[in-house]
């Protein structure tokens, strides 16, 4: 009797294993959103927590988290630090899993305020959501006197741990009102709209690009003559003397550069939105480009020289050999900018302002100053000696740097024309630089430099590969075509395009830009020549549910879908095949397969 026991056990064990092996894949059992991101928040007077709990194998995107108050003002809230996560179409993003927790302050709030909290994540198996909103109804608080508040639409900082204290008895309000008909947007990056890491460069070139600038014919040659007059005329100081007195000058230079710095960011800040709009992009690219110009030597570009001439009296007014005079001769000669130091000052404004990040705008121009004057400390301590000679080779660097401007347009349009464009506008940038590059080391006569050429000239040859692609075509690019795709707006289109599939079946295919595994569907398994051929005589739809808008919420609601990717099948009867209703990511080869079991 206990034998049959243990054998109906193993077998009914076994059954479901094998199940479990044989269900389709694509049809995975997903939860709805609020299964995978259970919120929940508590008040207690000022203290407002809001807590997700996140089940296994799925994550929230820390930069999709907004917080916007109605008739309330909040502290500035900090969200804690998240754990990294990479992905082929966006880069890194930070993420949170388990569990999140987020302190808010309250400053005031007004009858019947309320906090709406916006939030996305996806599940590791290839899963995403839409934007998920909620509102939190919040209780009366009076205003206290000093508090300092976010705006109405604030943008939660992406920095420091919060400081979380256990919060007073309190009175739990699970109710919650669900607003899915007026989400955030969501853009193509999983970035936040003011996440410096978006940016390509961090603030350490700065620094580096100080160094080379001191090297163009404008500056490197100013450095003796500066020199002299940092130490006062006074040939015989002693060597912490005079590293002292020009360490405290490029301090004094690096405090305007700073300033500089945080006030642009400043602005940025304020009209954030404002600079990624299309119109402004472009119009930020031509002026990079007119700086690069500058640099090549097409034109001069500085400050006016009756200005310059006011700047530097007042300048050489200042009492050199004292602390006090060099760092006031510093700060002053921050303000003077020669043709070399112009452009690359001014495109470095240009792109921190498109951070409005504080942090990121003051220690950029800081550390862009330091550069320029760690030379300057070089001679003054060390003498005259250990500079280079001048010569041919000071206006080659400044062309270089004119091709380092010239990134940042490029940087720029890639947001705008797409990723395929994006690449060719690389290609043309490498080519032009690495064949400026090979050209001018033909002139060198030295021995070892004929390799560098080769290089060089290896380096152009594998940019242009990009452009060769565009011009002749690429064969497998010409092998991987995409499907021809049919766009549906909304129910009505849909079912006006179901009924005209006269006698076909149909495919449809729900998208966002947000959703990872659609471009990897688009990419890797439409591209697909066996499944291509497997669709040839099926209708095929497309629903781009991008933007969130009530009208997408309406159509993910009346299909049920729960997230993105999601692919739904029709017969020839404009009837859905809820069996072959594929959610989450397949490869060719499964997806391929998955048509061939498909009976319409």
């Amino acid at each position: 009797m206990a034998q049959r026991i243990i054998t109906l056990i193993l077998l009914l064990c076994s059954t479901s294993a094998f199940a479990g092996l044989f269900d389709a894949p694509g049809r995975s059992d997903f939860v709805p959103a609020d299964q995978a991101f259970a919120f929940d928040f508590q008040q207690s007077q000022r203290d407002l927590n809001l807590t997700w709990q996140i089940k296994e194998g799925y994550y929230l995107y820390r930069q999709q988290i907004k917080l916007t108050p109605a008739n309330a003002t909040l502290a500035a809230p900090t969200l804690p630090p998240g754990t990294w996560h990479e992905d082929e179409f966006y880069g890194k993003s930070e993420i949170y899993r388990q569990r999140l927790t987020i302190p808010v302050t309250l400053s005031q709030a007004e009858k019947g305020a309320t906090l709406t909290v916006t939030y996305q994540g996806c599940a590791d198996a290839g899963f995403c959501y839409p934007p998920e909103t909620k509102v939190v109804p919040l209780r009366t608080v009076l205003a206290a006197s000093g508090s300092e508040s976010v705006p109405a639409h604030p943008a939660l900082p992406a920095s420091g741990q919060p400081k979380f204290n256990p919060p007073l008895p309190v009175e739990k309000r699970p109710e919650l009102a669900s607003q899915p008909e007026q989400p955030a947007r969501q853009e193509k990056s999983d970035a936040g709209d003011n996440a410096p890491a978006s940016l390509p460069f961090s603030a350490l070139w700065a620094l580096l690009i100080g160094i080379g600038i001191a090297f163009t014919p404008c500056v490197l040659p100013m450095y003796p003559l500066i020199s002299g007059i940092v130490l006062g005329g006074k040939q015989r100081l002693s060597t912490g003397r005079a590293l002292l007195l020009a360490f405290i000058y490029v301090q004094g230079m690096a405090l305007t550069y700073t300033a500089l710095g945080l006030v642009v960011a400043a602005a940025g800040l304020q009209f954030q939105a404002a600079l990624q709009h299309p119109y402004v992009l472009i119009a930020l690219s031509a002026v990079f480009i007119l700086l690069a110009l500058s640099m090549f030597g097409l034109f001069t570009l500085q400050l006016p020289s009756s200005l310059q001439t006011r700047l530097t009296l007042m300048s050489n007014k200042r009492q050199g050999g004292s602390p006090g005079g060099v760092f006031a001769m510093g700060a002053i000669a921050g303000l003077i900018c020669s043709p070399c130091t112009t452009a690359p000052l001014s495109a470095i404004l240009l792109y921190i302002a498109q951070s409005g990040n504080l942090w990121l705008g003051g220690g950029t121009l800081y550390l862009y100053a330091l550069g320029m004057g760690l030379p300057l400390i070089l001679v003054t301590v060390f003498g005259n000696r250990l500079l280079p000679k001048s010569g041919p080779w000071m206006s080659h660097v400044k062309t270089a740097f004119g091709f380092v401007i010239l990134a940042l347009p490029v940087f720029l349009l890639e947001r705008i024309v797409g990723e395929p464009w994006g690449l060719r506008l690389w290609s043309l940038l490498g080519v032009a630089f690495f064949s400026w590059a090979f050209i001018t080391a033909l002139g060198a006569s030295r021995p070892w430099l004929r390799l560098v050429q080769i290089i060089l000239l290896g380096a152009a040859l594998v940019s242009a590969r990009p452009l060769q692609d565009w011009a002749f075509g690429d064969p497998v690019a010409r092998q991987q075509s995409h499907l021809a795709f049919t766009r549906v707006a909304n129910i009505a289109e849909f079912d006006q395009a179901l009924a005209q599939a006269k006698g076909k079946p149909v495919m449809l295919d729900l998208y966002a830009d947000w959703c990872v595994a659609c471009k990897e569907f688009e990419k890797y398994t439409f591209s697909s020549t066996e499944v291509q051929q497997a669709l040839k005589e099926t209708v095929l739809l497309q629903i781009d549910v991008t933007k969130n808008s009530a009208e997408d919420v309406a159509l993910l609601k009346h299909l049920k879908v729960l997230g993105l990717p999601t692919i739904l099948f029709f017969n020839a009867q404009g009837e859905e095949q809820p069996a072959q209703r594929v959610t989450g990511f397949m490869d060719a080869a499964t997806f391929s397969a998955h048509l061939h079991d498909w009976q319409p």
